[in-house]
């Protein structure tokens, strides 16, 4: 995410107003409202299915490194990510392989960013031989078994998630998820942006579930990425509880974030560890540390490493979306734009979501996990509030359309999800039907399931549904 502009990172933090003003000056006039969209995807070995090791991971950087203007990420002489001028490769602490893509006026820059993100990634894998899946959890490779990427804040970030819960380091490095960046235009706008994502969450989770693997074998859930967040570490995932507040704005958010154990700073490239002693930033705004005092951004890091459902920093970060296949990338960012970026489809999805206790929305979301599109929604399943929100989406899409002026219809991007709800079954129920034979056997289907192939490169950009990932000039 990128840092508002006119904001000085080295300035030092004297009053909780520099952290409020940090949050709103992430507002943007409702024209200049972007779509941002990250999106994680799991390297393995094209042989055995097994998570690639760092070394082939750091080869496919390297190569990738040769196909743009992109500036070399280095640790400790290893390289670990690239940095581009609107956008990012980085690796996650499994060896995950993330695209941050730019923020973007409508969802064909989107498309145009990933493709050619895809297409690149995909013929550097197949002369290294590895593979790409939009899988939420690793498939076969266990914990012990998946090297740690060599980053200094993973160094910290791990042993303290042994203390946190019984699954952050399978969250750090046996999972893989979506993010999709949106904006507001003041605080108001965003409190409501938050809530209507967070009531959102239970349907983001079973209509985009497709991990029901773990450690070789199907895990009893359908999102089992949902689970593995859930036990991680309570202080900084899960749901913001000032949501419930009609009257929440950042200053609720600042105070949420303040409470939460610091992670680490750092000081002249290097990260210095907090994690001892439940160290919270209030107390490093109020103490400081070893003589360093709290700085926007040490603010903006801290930021960084909290986890809710759907979080600030500062744009509206919604987090709840396994990683899935190439040709549904953008279908969750499409879903969101559509419903949160129209009015009256705002309203009505608001209508539509809208559970009266935090407590609702956690055991819907638990439920979610496990039973995807049939989990229970007030009088009757998620797939009708999916098939409810999807029509609410393609509305607002359209009538983004006309008040922008644009040549077409971002709806086009819902197409893939018809089949999916008007089917009933999660992409994770559809795995699972075909996960039986040998490891090979059920290691050809997961490709043919969630594999990254460039198979759309010759297609016309005029279907683009069908040619949301090829490649551009």
């Amino acid at each position: 995410m990128l840092t508002p502009k006119l904001i000085n990172r080295e300035a030092p933090i004297t009053s909780q107003k520099q952290l409020i003003d940090y949050l709103a000056a992430g507002a943007r006039p409702e024209a200049e409202w972007g779509i941002g969209a990250e999106m994680e995807k799991l390297v393995l070995d094209a042989r055995t299915g097994a998570a690639a090791e760092f070394s082939r991971i750091e080869a496919l950087i390297e190569a990738l490194a040769k196909t743009g203007s992109w500036r070399e990420l280095r640790e400790s002489s290893r390289l670990v990510g690239l940095q581009g001028e609107h956008s990012s490769i980085t690796i996650e602490p499994g060896g995950q392989l993330e695209l941050s893509g730019q923020l973007c006026a409508d969802l064909f820059c989107n498309c145009s960013d990933f493709s050619k993100h895809i297409v690149n990634a995909v013929e550097a894998c197949r002369k290294l031989d590895l593979v790409l899946l939009g899988l939420g959890t690793q498939p076969f490779s266990c914990l012990d078994e998946i090297e740690w990427a060599p980053k200094a804040r993973y160094e910290i970030m791990g042993p303290y998630m042994l203390k946190t819960g019984d699954m952050g380091q399978r969250m750090m490095k046996q999972s893989a998820g979506l993010q999709v960046n949106l904006d507001f235009s003041d605080e108001a706008d965003c409190m409501r942006k938050l809530r209507l994502a967070q009531c959102l969450a239970p349907l983001l989770y079973g209509l985009f579930a497709n991990s029901p693997l773990l450690d070789g074998k199907p895990s009893g859930f359908l999102s089992t990425r949902g689970e593995i967040w859930s036990r991680t570490d309570p202080d900084r995932t899960g749901l913001l509880p000032f949501l419930d507040n009609p009257d929440a704005g950042f200053s609720d958010y600042v105070e949420y974030a303040l409470d939460v154990p610091m992670y680490f700073i750092v000081r002249d490239g290097i990260y210095l560890d907090l994690t001892r002693n439940r160290f919270r930033f209030r107390d490093f705004l109020e103490k400081g540390h070893a003589g360093q005092h709290a700085t926007i951004a040490d603010w903006d890091l801290h930021l960084s490493t909290l986890f809710p459902e759907v979080r600030l920093r500062p744009h509206v970060e919604v987090r709840c979306a396994d990683s899935l296949p190439s040709q549904l990338i953008l279908t969750v960012a499409a879903l969101l734009k559509g419903l949160m970026y129209d009015r009256e489809s705002f309203q009505a999805a608001w209508d539509e979501c809208r559970l009266d206790t935090l407590d609702e929305v956690r055991d819907s979301c638990r439920k979610a996990w496990r039973l995807g599109l049939r989990a229970p929604w007030k009088d009757g399943t998620l797939q009708g509030l999916a098939r409810t929100c999807l029509g609410l989406a393609r509305d607002g899409l359209d009538r983004q359309q006309v008040q922008r002026g644009q040549e077409r219809s971002e709806s086009c991007f819902l197409d893939g999800l018809d089949d999916l709800i008007e089917g009933g079954q999660t992409l994770a129920e559809q795995l699972l039907q075909n996960w039986h034979g040998d490891r090979q056997e059920k290691f050809k289907k997961l490709v043919g399931h969630c594999g990254f192939f460039d198979v759309a490169k010759n297609r016309s950009d005029d279907d683009c549904a069908h040619a949301q990932f090829s490649a551009r000039d």
